[in-house]
């Protein structure tokens, strides 16, 4: 039997010399797949079920039967490589889209989804609001946009912030990131805003993601001036002397964001599933704490 040159089955050969990126040529790095030995950067890695994976054995892998199966390769923080790393993403902006149609279909529909905390649209009208038993508003407000400016500079956010993400953490994780953040940005403004202030926006969900951007790109040791930088336009933004902003929803979706981003990206390997959920259900449970206790103050 004639003997093959390295790599001719179909696994390339070992890259000697300086560990580079097999794809990305000027970023050093000391991590190598697992399968066939060429160095790979964060961006390159595919958590398997030992070690990382580059994106060429993976696709080779896939669909090979049970060997592949046995071993799916995972996202960084754990969650299964999809065929479309942004679909949720897309599904999210397909929510809020549909949503925005529709107000501009019907006006009233603001009114009936935005968050409030405790009002009487009417002099004759009943009371209405999260206090009032109406707690869906905490969730419809996140979807609910009212002027194109608006929803044009969120569903940008979530584009460019929410493709990443939902890669590195995959779908599950990545849902629950978006959806916590949200709810903690409405349950922050229930708290502490006026009870007849409403708001509505993805505001505290895009802050939300913007926090965990910036963990996960201090794990990967990007550079964080870029992210920086736009932290500080946004405080800008937040904080601006025309208010019209609702800041409580920015503050508690960032601290959502930043703490739920903690517990994914940095969860040991070993009990993973644990800390990341785990952290998920402590933002939920003081969300939770927050709004009943706000709604006892108010009534």
């Amino acid at each position: 039997m004639d003997q093959q040159p390295p790599g001719a089955a179909g696994t390339p050969p070992p890259v000697e010399g300086p560990a580079h990126c097999y794809r990305h040529p000027d970023r050093e790095t000391a991590v190598r797949c697992v399968r066939c030995d060429r160095p790979i950067c964060p961006d390159c890695m595919v958590d398997a079920s030992v070690g990382f994976q580059c994106p060429d054995c993976v696709r080779r892998g896939s669909g090979t039967g049970h060997s592949a199966s046995a071993a799916r390769p995972r996202t960084l923080a754990g969650g299964v490589v999809a065929a479309d790393p942004r679909l949720v993403t897309k599904i999210l902006m397909g929510i809020n889209l549909a949503v925005f149609v529709a107000v501009l279909a019907d006006h009233s529909l603001v009114d009936r989804l935005e968050l409030l905390g405790r009002a009487i649209f009417t002099d004759d009208g009943p009371l209405e609001g999260v206090a009032e038993g109406q707690w869906y508003r905490l969730v419809t407000s996140m979807f609910l946009h009212e002027a194109p400016w608006h929803i044009a500079f969120n569903m940008l956010g979530l584009w460019w912030l929410g493709g990443p993400l939902e890669a590195k953490l995959g779908r599950v994780r990545f849902l629950a990131l978006y959806l916590l953040s949200g709810l903690a940005g409405g349950a922050l403004t229930y708290w502490l805003a006026e009870p007849n202030q409403p708001s509505l926006g993805a505001s505290g969900a895009i802050y939300g993601l913007l926090g965990a951007t910036a963990v996960l790109m201090r794990r990967l040791n990007y550079d964080m001036r870029p992210v920086i930088a736009i932290f500080a336009l946004n405080l800008i933004i937040t904080f601006n002397p025309w208010g019209g902003i609702a800041w409580q929803a920015h503050v508690g979706g960032l601290i959502a964001g930043v703490l739920i981003g903690i517990g994914m990206v940095h969860a040991p390997r070993e009990r993973r599933d644990l800390v990341q959920f785990g952290t998920c259900a402590l933002v939920l449970v003081a969300v939770v704490l927050i709004v009943v206790t706000r709604t006892a103050a108010l009534t």
